[in-house]
């Protein structure tokens, strides 16, 4: 199995501490793209996500490699696909105790990089990449969820490698830690993630009242209430309930007011010019369109739509990255660990046979070469996609069912045309690059096909294939 080489990185320190970069990176939990402001979302409040892009560059297509929480942050931090780095789905277990499991065990991530070159690096929020009692990935400042979620308020959370139930609201005790740690570090160059579990269920009795209730008149234009999809199997009581979208609502809003907190910290401690913000989620979600409510477990079978695959992007930074920019190019979560290096000026790792690809010249507005024809690929254990600009082919091994849309006629993604007789050729060929593609990067130990899809999930929505042999 290939691992990362890190020998030839000696350890270093930034060169010129004059001018090194801050990174914060704010990684929300289950956050649809069309739930911010910025995004065109009239109803939904969050100002400070959306000064973010005024004052930074927004990415309208930007692509998780998979539309479920811990292979998706695996993804981010080591920019290896599931069938790469062995996790295909939320991890349930060994996150505490005495049966916890190190699921990156043997993983290189950018932190790791960014520590042998002098930063120091912090976490604060939802971890979910197995025991998370112990720091790793280079993380020297570790305050994290114990598992992946749960309820906001006395929160099961890990402080000194204790298990503590946190009293107070969980999104504002992650940006408290997140603001001690800056304040630790201000004076040296440093890596922060707030990781929020926001707005992530559950979304009645668990947050503020007066923000819940702030959305008593919303008419929810922004997320229509369909009759249930054919595959939906989750959250069927909240299709039509109010309270679960004033909830989601309300829990999006308070993490965007605990983003202003970070913001308004860094211009007070003059930081602001000298930081690279990130906002992102870690995977799509729905609030009844498309008849689901949910991301890609929200059915059986798993789904690859749009809401569940695309998730808000925004880059910051004040005198580097312009401002106010709407990019269009697709890019994908497996590419965000090599332009994140390439950014700071730091080298990315060989070996591990990273599939993604720097967009650094995206973030700084300069001409693009060798970006041509721009393919996303995504998966879900036995399901993956290939997505071009205008085609999206959908294959569910061993037997489908499978999907094909045109996107530029079909954008809502209504007419399945995989029976379409004049569709035959493409498919053939949609197929053919992605499984070119697959075969190129996937470690044949940590295949997500071997999970053959026969088996639906638990109540829970959880798979059989959590991680594959190591």
């Amino acid at each position: 199995m290939t691992r990362l080489r890190m020998e030839s990185m000696p350890e270093t320190t930034v060169h010129d501490r004059s001018s090194y970069m801050n990174v914060v990176f704010i990684l929300t939990d289950d956050q649809g793209v069309w739930a911010a402001g910025c995004y065109g979302n009239h109803e939904i409040r969050t100002p400070n996500i959306d000064e973010l892009a005024k004052t930074g560059m927004l990415f309208k297509n930007f692509f998780v490699a998979t539309p479920v929480c811990s292979p998706s942050r695996a993804t981010l931090f080591t920019g290896r696909i599931p069938s790469q780095h062995g996790v295909h789905d939320w991890i349930r277990g060994g996150n505490v105790g005495p049966d916890a499991i190190r699921y990156m065990e043997g993983e290189t991530s950018y932190t790791d990089i960014m520590a042998r070159h002098g930063y120091v690096c912090g976490i604060s929020g939802k971890w979910h990449l197995g025991d998370s009692q112990h720091p790793q990935f280079s993380f020297n400042y570790w305050y994290v969820h114990q598992k992946g979620g749960g309820p906001y308020y006395n929160a099961p959370m890990v402080r000194e490698g204790r298990l503590v139930n946190e009293p107070g609201y969980v999104t504002n005790l992650i940006t408290d830690e997140a603001l001690k740690f800056i304040d630790l570090h201000m004076d040296e160059p440093f890596y922060l993630s707030v990781h929020y579990t926001a707005p992530h269920s559950p979304w009645i009795n668990n947050h503020p009242k007066e923000i819940v209730d702030s959305y008593d008149n919303c008419r929810f234009e922004t997320c229509p209430q369909e009759e249930p999809h054919p595959w939906t199997k989750y959250n069927l009581q909240c299709f039509g309930n109010r309270e679960c979208l004033k909830g989601y609502f309300a829990a999006v809003t308070a993490m965007d007011m605990d983003v202003g907190r970070i913001l308004d910290h860094l211009e007070e401690l003059g930081l602001r010019n000298r930081t690279l913000i990130v906002f992102m989620s870690d995977n799509g979600f729905s609030c009844g369109h498309h008849g689901i409510w949910g991301k890609g477990n929200a059915t059986w079978p798993r789904n690859m739509y749009e809401n569940s695959i695309r998730v808000p992007c925004i880059f910051s930074h004040p005198g580097r990255i312009p401002q106010g920019k709407i990019q269009d190019e697709m890019v994908s979560a497996y590419d965000f660990m090599p332009t994140l290096l390439e950014y700071l000026g730091l080298p990315v790792p060989e070996g591990g046979n990273l599939p993604g690809s720097s967009f650094l010249p995206l973030l700084l507005d300069q001409p693009v070469k060798g970006r041509k024809n721009i393919v996303i690929f995504d998966e879900y254990g036995p399901v993956r996609m290939i997505r071009t600009r205008r085609w999206k082919y959908i294959h569910r091994y061993p037997d489908g069912p499978n999907e094909l849309y045109d996107l530029a006629a079909d954008p809502d993604e209504r007419q399945n045309l995989i029976n379409d007789p004049f569709q035959r050729g493409r498919i053939e060929e949609l197929k053919a690059e992605m499984e070119s593609w697959f075969a190129r990067y996937t470690d044949p130990s940590r295949d997500g096909t071997i999970d053959d899809g026969t088996k639906p999930p638990d109540r829970n929505g959880q798979v059989r294939l959590v991680r594959m042999a190591r």
